[in-house]
């Protein structure tokens, strides 16, 4: 075994340059080279590679690695190389040329690793000749893929069983830097791993500062943060395509050394921008967040979140490809209402109801971790389901700026208390119950009325208990599970809190409303205006969005929101300038989609069709004429908006009225834009405006809606309110 053991260290310093393994990387190795298979969970800049990749090297045959993303696959093979490791992948990207020379050196048994793509595995007779080579070792990265509770799961991953089948006695290696324990748990089952051994390294970045900051007035914020770091390599991650080149582009002007990178761009330059980023010729990306996975860049100085996340899997896996040099590193995630509500949107969109409930749950968690008012490391380490360190970090915005905080060891001795008496069957809603002393139709139907801790927390408030539960979720010291219903279970801290005397420390109700107020932050939840339509025209309408979303192998919302298919059943147009009118129509998608639509629509009414279905050639004439004009008024209101200055001051300057400004806002956001209303609109006064809707369903205009409130709302306002509530 030493003898074995130093093979080990020679190869790792002949081929990668290491003295010695990172933890557990040699673990890992050890128990693949003895034939057995693997779950490895190491956060980015861990070292996973290298589990799978030293192994190759002493093995006398092939290692195949399956990997979902060709930049990946690239950045691998080209590191591989680099290091005089003979390493090739088979993807698109290739000409016949060089297919056939990878092909070449399979069959001569020069390679060492082959990287492919579940889609490539599973193509035409790939998986059979696959068996023809000596595969000694399978590699699949990025696992976490396979789980329909993972953050990018992939439907091809779920196939990936089929190859333990061909080749059975071949050591399956899993990998990925971002699992929580739902998914950990579905990676070797569903992969049909062979009693695989867990690996789990600690998921914390002590090197790493987090801080969540307000999304108002994000362009100066993130202007001082890159200033900082000026000369500095830093990632800006952003929720669309347009968002990185209108950044990029202002951060170009402002004089940093920035680009942007998205998958709208060809492949080609996707490869020479993110070459100069790792080269150092480019310092400042603004991406997708695509970009980054694979990239071995160890000097990334800070990650911006320009918008929130849909969960806190995918907001750690990114803002983990800063400090890979161990070196300090700043992450910063802006936080607002719009970018809740547009994640919603998306989730809404997607028609399998189990995957919208797990992803809300998930958006809930990454909520709560961007409104926290605890060490926000702990909560992601209890994510992850790793006990955190006692004491907070120091090194996030929370402990730098704690709150006040009183000892709550007995409020979570109640709570632990009721969960255990429970058996561990109450989600965070029941628990409540048990501990306030309310007999809820499910603390009856399961009997929790009799245990000794029913009613022990009926001098604490509802609101109180929880946010107490949302702190013990987030300090580790109790565990939703996911897979089980939500249900609360119980964590090793809940055994020292009840037997061995840790106290917990909890933020007070009166604390956290006044960080909130502080913060001015919106919380509202998802509306939606309701609509007279048709549930069989709609459905039938849908049924042709998914069959045109098959033929072209896009998800349906490409082709139409819901949102878009409930309005269009609504207004059932006749004819294409009605189509226009329907909500997320432009003009692109009127001349795409519109005959298709309209003839389902006649196709269902039975009415007589008014064969209308060009799109007018003055809206094409007014388009080119916007084109070569200059900005359109509103999203210069916009733009003015977006850099700080208040509707009032916009007015004054263009000499124009307040409430002509805010239907200029307005207007941006139906059409997309992204604005930013939490100095505009208040959350009461969103509130009254949805009731006035209710209390008017037939009103027509804003009129009604005004005169109904008395007048407290101005026209403005009221504009920008049926925006967000549309």
């Amino acid at each position: 075994m030493q003898d074995t053991q130093i093979a080990l260290e020679d190869t790792l310093q002949k081929h990668f340059g290491y003295a010695t393994f990172r933890p557990q990387q040699k673990e890992v190795i050890e128990h693949l080279l003895d034939g057995n298979d693997a779950v490895v969970l190491m956060p980015t800049g861990g070292g996973k590679s290298l589990c799978y990749q030293l192994p190759a090297l002493v093995f006398d045959g092939l290692t195949l690695v399956i990997s979902p993303l060709i930049a990946l696959m690239k950045d691998q093979v080209q590191a591989l190389r680099s290091n005089g490791i003979n390493a090739a992948f088979l993807n698109s990207s290739l000409s016949s040329v060089e297919e056939a020379e990878v092909n070449a050196d399979l069959q001569n048994g020069t390679l060492k690793l082959l990287y492919v793509s579940p889609e490539r595995l599973f193509s035409g007779s790939f998986l059979s000749y696959i068996k023809t080579l000596n595969v000694k070792l399978i590699a699949i990265d990025e696992a976490h893929c396979v789980s329909s509770w993972g953050h990018h799961f992939r439907p091809e991953y779920s196939k990936l069983y089929i190859i333990k089948r061909h080749l059975p006695d071949v050591p399956v290696v899993a990998l990925t830097a971002t699992a929580d324990k739902a998914v950990r748990s579905d990676i070797g089952e569903l992969l049909g791993l062979n009693h695989p051994l867990f690996f789990i390294s600690s998921f914390d970045r002590p090197n790493l500062s987090l801080a969540v900051l307000p999304g108002r007035k994000k362009w100066e914020q993130i202007l001082k943060i890159v200033s900082r770091h000026r000369g500095k390599s830093g990632i800006i991650y952003c929720n669309s395509r347009k968002g990185t080149e209108t950044l990029a582009g202002k951060l170009q002007a402002a004089g940093f050394s920035a680009n942007y990178y998205h998958a709208g761009l060809n492949a080609d330059m996707r490869d020479s921008i993110q070459d100069e980023f790792i080269e150092g010729k480019t310092k400042i990306i603004c991406a997708t967040v695509a970009f980054g996975m694979g990239i071995d860049k160890s000097n990334v100085r800070f990650v911006i979140h320009q918008n929130m996340p849909k969960n806190l899997e995918g907001y750690y896996q990114e803002i983990g490809r800063a400090g890979r040099d161990g070196q300090p590193a700043e992450t910063v995630l802006f936080y607002s209402y719009a970018d809740v509500q547009m994640q919603l949107n998306f989730i809404e969109d997607v028609d399998n109801e189990q995957y919208r409930r797990i992803q809300r749950a998930k958006l809930d968690r990454i909520k709560e971790y961007a409104e926290a008012q605890v060490c926000r490391r702990k909560i992601l380490l209890s994510y992850f389901s790793e006990t955190p360190p006692d004491g907070d970090c120091g090194n996030c915005d929370v402990c730098k700026n704690p709150p006040k905080y009183f000892d709550g060891t007995v409020h979570a001795q109640m709570a632990l208390s009721a969960v255990h008496r429970t058996k561990e069957q109450v989600g965070i809603t029941t628990l409540i119950d048990v501990l306030k002393g309310a007999y809820s139709q499910g603390v009856r139907e399961q009997g929790f009325e009799n245990i000794k801790t029913f009613g022990a927390g009926r001098k604490t408030t509802q609101f109180a208990w929880l946010l107490y539960v949302q702190q013990f979720i987030q300090q580790g010291i109790l565990e939703l599970d996911y897979k089980d219903k939500y249900r609360l279970k119980l964590t090793p801290v809940s055994n020292d809190i009840l037997f061995h005397g840790k106290k917990v420390k909890l933020v007070g109700v009166e604390t956290v409303k006044e960080r909130q107020e502080e913060q001015k932050k919106v919380k509202i939840e998802k509306v939606k205006v309701a609509l007279e339509y048709d549930d069989g025209l709609y459905n039938h309408l849908r049924d042709l969005r998914n069959k045109l979303a098959q033929e072209i192998g896009k998800p349906s919302y490409v082709i139409f929101s819901n949102a878009s298919l409930e309005d269009m059943s609504a207004r059932m147009p006749a004819n294409i300038r009605d189509f226009l009118q329907v909500n997320g129509v432009g003009e692109h998608k009127a001349r795409k989609y519109g005959e298709a639509f309209i003839r389902a629509i006649d196709e269902f009414t039975g009415r007589h069709p008014e064969n209308d279905y060009a799109l007018p050639e003055v809206t094409a004439t007014v388009r080119r004429a916007q084109t070569t004009a200059k900005t359109p008024a509103h999203i210069l209101t916009w733009q003015q908006f977006d850099e700080g200055k208040s509707p009032d001051e916009i007015a004054l300057m263009r000499g124009i009225k307040a409430t002509t400004i805010y239907g200029h806002l307005s207007r941006a956001m139906i059409e997309g834009y992204e604005v930013n209303i939490e100095n505009i609109l208040s959350e009461s006064e969103i509130t009254q405006v949805k009731s006035a809707i209710q209390d008017l369903p037939n009103a027509e205009g804003l009129k009604p809606i005004y005169e109904h409130l008395n007048g407290v709302i101005d026209y403005g306002k009221l504009r920008i309110a049926m925006a967000v509530l549309r």
